[in-house]
């Protein structure tokens, strides 16, 4: 028997379809939602002159400073940037919806 199953995003901010999954971080702690293309428009764009200034910090950096309690800074990567590097590598990833842990995990870890 063949299953098949569909995974739906919503929007954390209105209910509407959401159709990514934003990372960021802040004061230490790390983030996920879920935001249709206007929102998350909308959230680039609020980041965008912060961002510009910021410097980027890689996940072996970022694991240490939130282990020293200092913010961590920068943002994620992007659910398309993952899924473009498990599709290289291989690697059966959802075309839309939340990417299975441990592609996140081998992503994190070729990095």
């Amino acid at each position: 028997m063949v299953q098949k199953i569909n995974v739906v995003l919503v929007d954390d901010i209105d209910g509407s379809e959401a159709h990514e999954t934003l990372v960021f971080a802040l004061d230490g702690a790390t983030y996920e939602i879920d935001l249709n293309e206007e929102h998350a428009a909308q959230l680039r764009e609020a980041l965008a002159p912060f961002l510009g200034h910021a410097r980027k910090v890689s996940a072996g950096a970022r694991r240490a400073a939130t282990r020293s309690k200092a913010p961590a800074g920068g943002g994620g990567p992007s659910a398309r940037e993952i899924r473009d590097w498990a599709r290289s590598q291989g690697l059966e990833v959802p075309e839309r919806g939340r990417i299975p842990a441990e592609i996140r995990e081998a992503f994190e870890s070729a990095s």
